[in-house]
């Protein structure tokens, strides 16, 4: 775990568990969850290798970031536990 975050907790999911979105091997399970810290931990395939060459010219990632894909039906699921601000 990296040191910044050895002090957060999950508070919550956002959205419905896998097993309710029909996930029940354990091995297809994208998941959104807020953190006491006000951030969001995201749960999804490590797209990095293949989006990052196509990122647009203003978006950059750090050496430590992954790009991760969800499902669609996961972020509309956790839409309405998403807060506004």
């Amino acid at each position: 775990m990296r040191s910044e975050f050895s002090a957060v907790r999950i508070t919550r999911r956002l959205g419905d568990p896998p097993r309710k979105r029909g996930s029940y091997s354990g091995e297809t399970c994208p998941d959104l969850f807020e953190l006491t810290d006000g951030n969001f931990a995201v749960i999804g395939t490590d797209a990095t290798a293949d989006l990052d060459p196509l990122l647009p010219p203003d978006a950059g990632r750090a050496d430590y970031e992954r790009i991760v894909v969800i499902t669609r039906d996961t972020l509309i699921r956790a839409k309405k536990d998403i807060p506004d601000a």
